[in-house]
């Protein structure tokens, strides 16, 4: 539980704890950020770590001279392109082999995997995309896309797009108003109003299903 509670501090006290990162490592943090960026793209069982909020946080850190927002930019948008292609591969190689009483079978099983390769022929690139601003989500994207074998040039070309948009659209607006003295001061309101955004698309398709199917 504590490893929960200390999880959900850092996230919404992301802003303090990326100064005491900078205070510990200097420009190791640099690669501190990217190597949270590729775990929580890159590794399917990493889909807690911070990713909106992470992006927000330390543009904002940037704007007041602690980052540089150029390589900052080039750093997230690396290290969510290479995290989503590894995801991919990863998806790609053990998918379809995960034993089905596994706690990641059940998640992801077979009959799921045939459901998301229909849906990725139809729609992958949209999903791909989309994806990139929803927690949790975007972390099991990229592993069904390779678990069903989605054509890898047609993924690669979405993971770059989507890559693109979701750090372009996070890090300028967290170093644009990240700053702002009301946002400053109401930092863990920001960043949860940010994850609310975030999972909004799910609980809206979830809500139309279940009146769908009433």
């Amino acid at each position: 539980m504590s490893i929960i509670q200390d999880l959900i501090n850092f996230i919404l006290h992301i802003d303090e704890h990326l100064i005491g990162i900078i205070d510990t490592f200097g420009l190791w943090s640099y690669a501190l950020l990217f190597l949270i960026v590729f775990i929580e793209t890159g590794v399917v069982i990493f889909p807690f770590l911070p990713g909106d909020s992470l992006l927000f946080a330390s543009s904002a850190l940037a704007a007041m001279g602690a980052f540089n927002i150029v390589f900052l930019i080039i750093l997230f948008f690396a290290a969510a392109v290479i995290g989503d292609t590894v995801n991919y591969h990863i998806g790609k190689k053990i998918g379809t082999s995960i034993p089905e009483n596994s706690w990641l079978g059940k998640l992801i099983n077979k009959e799921k995997m045939n459901k998301a390769e229909d849906f990725f022929n139809k729609h992958g690139g949209k999903t791909i995309i989309i994806a990139r601003f929803m927690p949790f989500i975007r972390t099991f994207i990229p592993f069904v896309a390779g678990a069903s074998r989605m054509n890898y040039r047609y993924f690669i070309i979405n993971n770059i797009i989507g890559a693109a948009l979701w750090v372009l659209i996070c890090t300028i607006l967290g170093y644009l108003f990240g700053n702002i003295p009301i946002i400053k001061e109401n930092f863990s309101t920001v960043i949860l109003i940010i994850i609310f955004l975030s999972i909004l698309p799910a609980i809206i398709t979830y809500l139309r299903n279940r009146l769908k199917n009433n």
